[in-house]
């Protein structure tokens, strides 16, 4: 199973050489480029690292301490583990769609949705502008939505891996325009 997160085919071929042509489950055609640590490295990389940057640059102060929120507000100490689960995920995701044949449609689904969730902390944090991280994060579970719909038939694997995203996105959603309408 571990194997599987890190190949774009079946299990039992071999996670971090692929060669040939590999079918997916439907009998796609996946034309699986060369895998290797280096482009799993590259995509944690992005997105864990990506995180950690943004968080370390945005940290939630005395502004976000005041503001009122609403009862179904987690815990501050949940954030920083649910966020690094979530961007492993994503990075593993982006890793696999990279060495797909299929990245030229959905690779740029995954930068942008990086892009919008790497862009909601300074939106929130830092600029305090509730109604922008509103649009942000809806635009964000919108593109997820998406790319879970598109990825699904070519990359079922890859589709699931973003569904604990989409479940914490969206909640994340609902508490970002609870708080804008509190506040």
């Amino acid at each position: 199973m571990i194997c599987a997160l890190f190949q774009g085919t079946k299990t039992g071929a071999d996670p971090f050489v692929m060669r040939g042509r590999e079918t997916s489950e439907n009998g796609q055609d996946m034309n699986i480029k060369s895998s290797s640590w280096l482009t799993y490295g590259l995509f944690l990389l992005i997105s864990v690292g990506g995180g950690l940057l943004i968080g370390a640059n945005n940290i939630p102060g005395p502004w976000y301490q005041g503001l009122v929120k609403p009862p179904f507000t987690p815990p501050n100490w949940l954030f920083a583990p649910a966020w690094t689960f979530l961007y492993i995920l994503i990075g593993i995701v982006g890793a696999r769609i990279y060495q797909s044949a299929f990245s030229k449609d959905l690779l740029p689904m995954w930068l942008v949705q990086m892009g919008l969730n790497f862009a909601w902390s300074p939106v929130f944090f830092t600029l305090k502008n509730l109604p922008g991280s509103v649009a942000i994060i809806t635009l964000l579970l919108v593109i997820i939505i998406s790319f879970i719909v598109r990825t699904r038939k070519r990359d079922p694997l890859a589709a699931l891996l973003f569904v604990p995203y989409l479940l914490w996105v969206g909640y994340a959603s609902y508490l970002n325009l609870s708080i804008w309408l509190l506040n």
